[in-house]
This record gives structure tokens, sequence and C-alpha cells, in this order.
């Protein structure tokens, strides 16, 4: 019998030793999906401005699928009756303009456009701002001197005249590198800002903990610094995003970038020219692109004023600790039914 219960002695314990890495990884896998996806979504749901946000910015992606596709008539004029009211004719639901151009296709087609222009911009903008301001802050020194003092001569350069001369000077027809033109000179003062910040966030005990323990800079900025940035850094990208959109509206309104019929700014432009802002008949041709410039406007400021609270710490933790006691509540109900 000794034998006997020797061996099976030592299959339980190679069972238990071949079954522990997979329960080990399946608790690190449910520990990464609570920590990173579960408890941010819970977050950023329980606030309807996140909501609100994803839906606006989701029609405007609607928007920018159905032009990409062709699912939408393309603007031409002499499409449809001239000055069509808004509603009139459901197949022209925004009305036209006075040349028989459909209101809603030059909508939808000039969205693509307008969400590349403003994404690159504002990721140009943000990105370089993160950089300069995080490692001028954690460095000092001569690193921080010498990253500020070209952050202060980019500040110096009035930013409106440098876009305008670059954009007559190169042209662009790229809305990515038109985006970068625009937030050219942007980030000098956002990284300012993320400077000061980091002055204070590097003096805490985990970061002098990570730089005694000889982790490399990138690493303690990258994960120690920067998530304790991140509302600042959401809410200053939507910032970004709204200036590009804005400037390059009102550049296309005054002509200064090269013409693109399908452009908001080009059609306010020629709503304005035409007397749409005297003519009620005409209203709806100037009303149409600033409603949709609005509603981007809109979107944007709800989605970052709902992503804050993602990377507020201690709403996560909050949430995140609610969370655990309502798993906990329903394990105690499950042994109570059990027993």
């Amino acid at each position: 019998m000794k034998p006997t219960e020797t061996d099976s002695t030592a299959v339980d314990w190679r069972g238990d030793s071949a079954s522990s890495p997979d329960v080990t990884r399946r608790e690190r896998l449910k520990e990464t999906y609570e920590a990173r996806v579960r408890t941010p979504a819970l977050v950023a749901w329980s606030d309807w401005r996140t909501r609100f946000g994803l839906l606006i910015i989701g029609g405007y992606v609607l928007m920018a699928l159905v032009a990409v596709l062709g699912l939408w008539r393309e603007p031409s004029t002499s499409q449809a009756p001239r000055l069509l009211g808004p509603f009139a004719d459901m197949s022209y639901p925004l009305g036209t303009t006075q040349s028989g151009v459909d209101l809603m296709a030059l909508i939808i087609h000039s969205t693509p456009t307008i969400l590349i222009l403003i994404t690159a911009g504002a990721v140009w903008a943000t990105l370089i701002a993160v950089v300069i301001g995080t490692v001028a802050g954690y460095k000092g020194g001569s690193v921080d001197r010498g990253l500020m003092s070209f952050s202060d001569l980019v500040m110096a350069i009035p930013g409106l005249p440098l876009v305008i001369i670059l954009a007559v000077t190169l042209n662009p027809e790229n809305p990515v590198v038109l985006g970068v033109i625009i937030n050219i000179s942007y980030w000098a003062g956002l990284g300012r800002s993320l400077r000061s910040q980091v002055l204070t966030i590097r003096e805490n005990n985990y970061v002098e903990a990570s730089r005694t323990m000889g982790i490399s800079t990138p690493r303690i900025i990258v994960k120690d610094i920067i998530p304790n940035l991140m509302p600042y850094i959401t809410v200053n990208f939507v910032f970004a995003a709204r200036y590009v959109m804005f400037a390059s509206v009102g550049l296309y309104f005054l002509g200064v970038l090269p013409y693109s019929a399908q452009n908001w700014g080009v059609t306010l432009n020629f709503a304005y020219s035409n007397g749409a802002l005297f003519s009620w008949q005409a209203a709806h041709w100037l009303l149409a692109p600033m409603v949709a410039i609005m509603g981007l406007s809109l979107g944007l400021i709800l989605l970052g004023q709902g992503l804050d609270r993602v990377f507020n710490p201690r709403v996560r933790t909050r949430m995140a600790g609610e969370s655990k006691s309502t798993v906990a509540d329903d394990d105690d109900d499950t042994v109570t039914e059990v027993f």
C-alpha cells in the first residue's frame, strides 16, 4: 500500500505543479483586463458626457465613411433646384446652394478631410509637447534650459502669420501636412505647462524609488510620469484638435489655403459672398457648415471631459473598489445559497 500511496502523492504533486502556471497566467490576464479595459470602460461609460461625445464623434466618423465609400452623391453644380430650403425635398435634406449644389453632399464629403486634418494637427502638437515637456522637467539642468529656451523662441514667433507664410509658400494639399503646419507652434505653450507639472511629479517617492533601482529614464517617464499627466494631456489634445479645425476653416474662408470645393470654410466663403448672411432664403447655406463645425467641436469637448475621468486615478480607484465589492457581494450570496 505504501508504494501506491507514494505514487498517488507524486501524481497529485505533479498535477498541482502543472496547473499552477496556468492559474497564475489566467489571473494575470484577468488583472490586466480589469485594470486596463473594464475599469476604464466603466469609468468612461458612467459619465453622460462620454456617451454623448462618442455618439457625436461616431456620427462624424460615419459621415466620413459614407463619403469614402461613395454612398452619397458627389457635390456638383446644377444637380438640384437652386436655393432649395432644408427638408423641402428629402432627396436634398439640407437644401441646396445658389448654384444647385446639394449641401448634404458638401458637408459629408468635407468630413474626411476635416477629421484627418484635426487628428494630424492634434497628434503632432501633443506628441512634441509631451516629449519636450517631460524630458525637460525630468532631466533639469542644461537640458531643461536648452529645451525651454527653444520653446520660448517658438512662442515668441507670431503663430498666425507663420502659418499663413508656410501655407502660401508650401501650398499644401495633403490634410496631414496642413494639420501639422497649422499647429506648427501650438506645442510650445503646452510643453512648458507639462514641464512645470513634471518638476513636482519627479520628486514623488515612487519616482525616486524607480531612479534608485536604476530604471532607465525613458521607462520612468513612460511608466511613472506620463500616466499622471494624462488628464491634462487629454484635455489639451482636444483643445489642439478644436484649434486646428477653427484655424483651418478660418484660413479657407479667407482664401489663404489652397482652394477646395469640399470644405466647410470654402462653403462659408461662398455663402457669405453670395449674400446668405442677409437673405433668409439662403440662410441655410450659411448655417449648414456652421452647425457641422459647432457639432464636431461639442463632441470633442464632451469626449475630452469624459476621458478626463478615465485618467483620473481617484475616480478609477473608486470604481475599481466598487467593482471588487460587487464581486465580493456576489460571491457571498453564492456561498450563502450553497450552504
